[in-house]
């Protein structure tokens, strides 16, 4: 499946984004032909973590999010790390950045504890979604039906729980990114 001619946002926190949950999507559709865009709260350098505590990467973080808006692209992916997730999710422009997705009808990938966005964006009422197993609670307080699965697809909306699923995560937000805007995509925005 190709993506060519694909541009794809990521986003980064300034320090806490789970190393493999940036870098293999990241990866994943750059080789599928994508044009990734990294994303932050401002433009330099980031670092991530593995684990959540240990030392990860440093990636550069090419726009910050005042300077880019949801048609720029056609396609988000968030990765986890609780630290990554909860410094994004308390950024204004980061969380109106992500609503958007959803109200353009545009695929978006979460993986981990980047679902705390989507409950921040207000976006999951009525979504079938899977996350870390401890923001379940988070999840349905916010309307969205959680699932215990390793991938979970809802019209443009893929979700997984942990880097143990970045394989099944990755192939699945490329084949959601090729098919495009999901009109469904914006009945939760």
């Amino acid at each position: 499946m190709t993506l060519e001619g694909k541009k794809i946002a990521i986003l980064i926190a300034p320090r806490g984004t789970e190393d493999p949950e940036f870098k293999q999507p990241k990866e994943a559709v750059e080789a599928a032909g994508a044009t990734v865009t990294v994303i932050g709260i401002e433009a330099g350098e980031a670092k991530t973590n593995n684990s959540d505590l240990d030392p990860g990467s440093t990636y550069i973080v090419n726009k910050a999010v005042k300077d880019v808006s949801a048609t720029d692209f056609d396609g988000l992916v968030i990765p986890g790390g609780t630290v990554g997730a909860d410094k994004l999710r308390a950024n204004p422009e980061i969380v109106s950045f992500v609503a958007s997705f959803f109200e353009q009808a545009k695929p978006v990938g979460v993986i981990c504890h980047g679902p705390w966005l989507l409950v921040e964006a207000d976006v999951l009422k009525g979504r079938k979604v899977t996350s870390y197993a401890s923001i379940r609670r988070d999840i349905e307080n916010a309307g969205g039906i959680w699932a215990d699965r390793e991938v979970v697809t809802d019209k443009g909306l893929v979700t997984s729980r942990k880097p143990g699923d970045l394989p099944a995560f990755c192939a699945k937000v490329i084949e959601e990114f090729a098919e495009g805007r999901h009109s469904d995509q914006a009945r939760s925005a």
